[in-house]
């Protein structure tokens, strides 16, 4: 194993250094776990994190089985999960929107529950359907990862990836959902909605705007 690691150390650099990134990089992703976070409390912002992680997985796992290539060179296929993508972000937008918030004085300093099984869901859908993951997972093992890298490196680059995003998206659950953190963010609950609704929407105008791989 150490031997492997020293002749592939480039690639785990490489795929490390991107991965940090890909995780820290504005999106969708991030938008649901911090609203999330705010909203339904640490919990539902855990579960959420690893939901996403799950997802994840199943990135890796189609990546791996050689599945990215012939996404790479199908645009219908690429077409076909952009489009999806977009309007499941478009529809949680529009719940964002449209929802009102209770007027009750006291319900606007409570975190709403979410179900763990809800919120694992959310994350997961979230990300199976975010063709930014799609491509970031493409242009890691179609352009990065070398053909002849043994299964066994390409399974632990599956697992620093997932590693990566729930590290980041776990540490802003956990710092959002802070007692000394929440209370502010609760008052602001209702503005908070309209404006992660308005981001999601924008984001899925511009992925629509994406012309091909």
């Amino acid at each position: 194993m150490e031997l492997l690691i020293n002749t592939y150390m480039a690639e785990i650099i490489a795929v490390s250094t991107i991965a940090i990134f890909m995780a820290m990089l504005p999106g969708a992703d991030f938008v649901m776990v911090t609203r999330t976070s705010i909203y339904n409390g640490r919990l539902a912002g855990l579960y959420m994190s690893l939901g996403m992680c799950l997802s994840v997985c199943i990135h890796a796992s189609y990546s791996i089985a050689g599945l990215a290539v012939v996404i790479a060179n199908s645009p219908e296929l690429f077409s076909a999960i952009k489009y999806l993508g977009a309007a499941y972000l478009i529809y949680i937008a529009w719940q964002l929107l449209t929802t009102r918030e209770l007027l009750d004085k006291d319900q606007k300093n409570t975190t709403a529950q979410m179900s763990p099984f809800i919120a694992l869901r959310l994350g997961f859908t979230c990300n199976i359907l975010n063709p930014k993951t799609s491509i970031f997972f493409l242009s890691i093992f179609t352009q990065v990862v070398s053909v002849d890298t043994p299964l066994i490196m390409q399974i632990s680059y599956g697992l620093i990836i997932m590693l990566a995003h729930f590290i980041w998206y776990s540490g802003i659950a956990l710092l959002l959902s802070h007692p000394n953190i929440l209370p502010r963010f609760n008052r602001q609950k209702q503005k908070i909605d309209k404006v992660a609704g308005f981001v999601l929407m924008l984001i899925a105008i511009k992925l629509t705007l994406v012309s091909s791989i």
